[in-house]
């Protein structure tokens, strides 16, 4: 059941009603018997379920690589010991008839 929130338009108080959709509005101050108006104001937002938060976004066993994992595996290769000697391409002297 929805908690509505009223403001008397005479003496500035606020009541907070607990009412059902088909409910009428309440109309009188229980303060002063002014005039009531309804008060309203944002929806908080509540995100439950799965999918939200950056551990829920894939299962333990997806095909899809992990963007950390990817990064890691990029600065490895980046980062190869100096001992390794770079492969030299093998070439294959053209034959060009202009020449």
């Amino acid at each position: 059941m929805p908690t509505y929130e009223y403001q008397c338009q005479s003496c500035r108080e606020r009541t907070e009603a607990a009412q059902k959709f088909t409910d009428p509005p309440l109309t009188t101050c229980p303060a002063c018997g002014g005039e009531l108006r309804k008060v309203f104001s944002g929806v908080g937002i509540v995100f439950k379920g799965s999918g939200f938060y950056k551990n829920d976004s894939r299962s333990a066993g997806s095909s899809t690589p992990d963007v950390a994992a990817s990064a890691s595996a990029t600065a490895t290769k980046e980062s190869a010991p100096a001992s390794v000697a770079p492969a030299t391409p093998t070439t294959t002297p053209s034959t060009n008839p202009a020449t």
